[in-house]
């Protein structure tokens, strides 16, 4: 959560930054930025939780990407070239490259089958939380600072810099408080098996490919700020509609992981899914601010029923000790999909209109739920 608010107390503000502050065009760079950041997130993941599970350690390996990203990312308030702002942004994903899969396998490994749902649920509440207060937490340091008499520019800087005391707070979480279970040590002799190996299995890549088939549906969630203003939702209320959504994120990020540990990881994935294509469904269908403005709300049910339980499914298919590089298999499969999922449905936006945009990403959401169908994942205990 404390990471989460250091992130979010900068990562809105850089559009401006680039706008207003370096006189840069932030269309013009941003994508470039974030997508170049993403991808090479997508594939430290895999190379981190590899490296997890030959070393048979997490915890030093997230510990040192929550450091590296708390250092570095409110060095952005140096910024003075557009360029000093993505080597601050590759920085950071590194470090959430570096996290991730070695954090996730150390939650798996924390808790039992029976839980495994909540703990991930919490784990994504607590991100959600985080990305909610954080940009609160931004705005009122940077109005403190302009009323005490300093320019915009400056303000922002001094904001920057002031993501520094989250940071070192989630720090002392990682280093003091958490604790890690740590597999046995490895056989004499016994090597690390490939990815492509039985270990990994053709069940759990199965699974990986019905993800990506949903991801490539899987939009950025600004179209959905974009359809709300198009249905003619005031700019001034956007960022409440998206601190709502939020506060639904969180919400049913509790619910839905104690759910997946009721009825089971798939079957709550399958329900998340479809809930989805209901609601690209209906964002496709409806008129008015109002109706636009529910179906936004109920768009948490989604993350509810899916974040927490895809991620505690990957942990049926593996043993412990190969759950690092499951985990990073699973990211880099999103962030595959995720790449030209946004390109693909701004312009079939910009051709046909938004309607077949939703209409295409409800569809492929259908369809993965249909593939989901067939996943099994290896009986355990024989």
């Amino acid at each position: 959560m404390f990471n989460d608010i250091a992130s979010e107390i900068i990562y809105p503000l850089i559009p401006a930054f680039l706008t207003t502050l370096l006189g840069t065009s932030a269309a013009a760079v941003l994508g470039v930025i974030e997508g170049a950041a993403e991808s090479l997130a997508s594939i430290l993941k895999l190379v981190f939780g590899r490296v997890s599970d030959r070393l048979r350690k997490r915890k030093p390996i997230f510990a040192a990407g929550y450091s590296l990203a708390v250092v570095v990312r409110p060095l952005v308030a140096l910024a003075s070239s557009w360029w000093h702002v993505f080597a601050v942004r590759l920085a950071d994903r590194t470090g959430k490259g570096m996290r991730t899969a070695p954090r996730d396998a150390l939650l798996a490994d924390s808790a039992d089958e029976k839980s495994r749902g909540f703990a991930f649920g919490l784990q994504r509440a607590m991100d959600h939380l985080g990305a909610f207060l954080g940009p609160l937490v931004a705005s009122a340091v940077l109005a403190l600072l302009m009323r005490g008499g300093l320019e915009q520019t400056d303000a922002t800087r001094y904001t920057f810099l002031f993501a520094y005391i989250p940071g070192a707070i989630a720090l002392l979480v990682v280093f003091f408080i958490v604790r890690e279970l740590k597999p046995g040590p490895r056989p004499a002799g016994e090597k690390l098996p490939p990815l492509w190996s039985k270990e990994l299995g053709g069940r759990f890549y199965y699974y990986l490919f019905v993800v990506m088939i949903f991801t490539l549906g899987n939009s950025t969630d600004a179209f959905l700020l974009l359809r709300a203003q198009q249905a003619g939702l005031s700019v001034a209320l956007i960022p409440l509609l998206w601190t709502g959504l939020h506060i639904s994120k969180v919400v049913f990020s509790l619910l839905g992981g104690r759910f997946a540990d009721r009825v089971g990881s798939k079957t709550a994935i399958l329900l998340g899914w479809f809930v989805y294509a209901a609601i690209y469904f209906g964002f496709a269908r409806v008129h008015g601010v109002w109706p636009v403005v529910a179906l936004f709300i109920v768009y948490g049910l989604y993350y509810g029923l899916t974040e927490a339980p895809e991620k505690a499914f990957v942990a049926q298919f593996v043993r412990s000790e190969l759950r690092g590089s499951a985990y990073g298999m699973y990211n880099l499969a999103i962030g595959i999909g995720a790449l030209p999922a946004s390109v693909v449905f701004g312009y079939i936006w910009k051709a046909w209109g938004y309607g077949v945009a939703f209409y295409f990403g409800a569809g492929l959401a259908l369809v993965a739920a249909v593939g989901l169908l067939f996943v099994r994942p290896p009986v355990k205990n024989g």
